[in-house]
């Protein structure tokens, strides 16, 4: 008997499901949706804080520089003489004072190189005028009229040392220190200025000696004193048979007497008798530093 294969049947049969595919569910659709939510209110937040944070109007206090005032000893417009007297001295005084001295004020230079020639008739002036003084006239200082603290006055205690180096160095740390070159004498009771001395042909003018009232140094000698003399002759100023000064503005003057408070730690400023300065690079300009500090003993 012959069996005959039956075909196969064409019914298909379900898929399966399908093993090992991960499915999102409810629970991290809403985390990741609380998550993104917290991240947006995060980032505003932020935003809100930096907008209020740069449009703030913030108040600093600004340190205001200290101005280090001496208050000199000076005999003012009274008579020079050997005590503390208001009449000026008379003629049996007169002998001690024969010699001018030379103050560190502009004034003064400026008499002392002036070529005035006495005369006769001049010098009998001056006897009458004093013959009727009784006192013995004011032993202070020259300067303005004050009791001082006993203290060497700056231009005599300090001296600054500008270092070796060229001549455009040399200019550029005058200028940084806004510190003019000037001279006097010569005939000409003016003052003739130099600055803006880094350029090749510094600034120059002109102005009346009792105008000035700024700090005055001179050169005792030395190399940098043919410096100035260079440097002036490059604005057009003569130097020949005048005195070469140094004229330091009131802001130079307080970073100078502030380095020397510094160094005295403590010590009284009347004790000090000589302060030596240097003058040393800081970043793109310079600053003043003490060298040495010498000092006198005092009562």
């Amino acid at each position: 008997m012959t069996t005959v294969a039956q075909p196969p049947s064409s019914r298909t049969r379900p898929p399966s499901k399908s093993v090992g595919v991960l499915h999102v569910s409810f629970y991290e659709r809403v985390a990741s949706a609380l998550v993104s939510l917290v991240f947006m209110v995060g980032f505003v937040a932020l935003l809100l804080f930096i907008i209020a944070l740069t449009s703030r109007t913030w108040f600093t206090k600004v340190a205001v520089p200290v101005e280090i005032i001496e208050e000199a000893e000076g005999r003012g417009d009274h008579a020079i003489g050997t005590a503390r007297d208001l009449e000026p001295p008379g003629v049996e005084e007169l002998e001690q004072f024969e010699e001018p001295q030379v103050e560190q004020s502009l004034e003064a230079v400026t008499d002392a190189v002036s070529s005035v020639a006495a005369s006769p008739e001049f010098a009998e002036g001056v006897a009458a005028a004093t013959t009727g003084g009784n006192g013995l006239g004011d032993s202070r200082r020259a300067g303005p009229l004050g009791e001082g603290s006993d203290l060497i006055p700056r231009a005599e205690r300090w001296q600054i040392q500008f270092g070796s180096g060229n001549l455009k160095t040399y200019a550029r740390k005058l200028d940084f220190f806004k510190i003019e070159l000037g001279v006097t004498g010569g005939g000409d009771s003016n003052v003739e200025y130099a600055f803006n001395l880094s350029k090749p042909k510094p600034d120059r003018r002109s102005g009346k000696a009792k105008d000035e009232k700024r700090l005055l140094m001179i050169w005792r000698g030395g190399e940098l004193q043919q410096a100035d003399a260079e440097l002036l002759n490059n604005a057009g100023v003569k130097t020949s048979g005048r005195v070469q000064m140094q004229f330091i503005p009131a802001e130079t003057e307080n970073l100078l007497a502030t380095a020397e408070l510094a160094k005295l730690k403590g010590r009284p400023l009347k004790e000090v008798k000589k302060t030596i300065f240097g003058v040393r690079n800081k970043g793109s300009g310079f600053e003043f530093y003490v060298l040495d500090q010498r000092y006198r003993l005092v009562p």
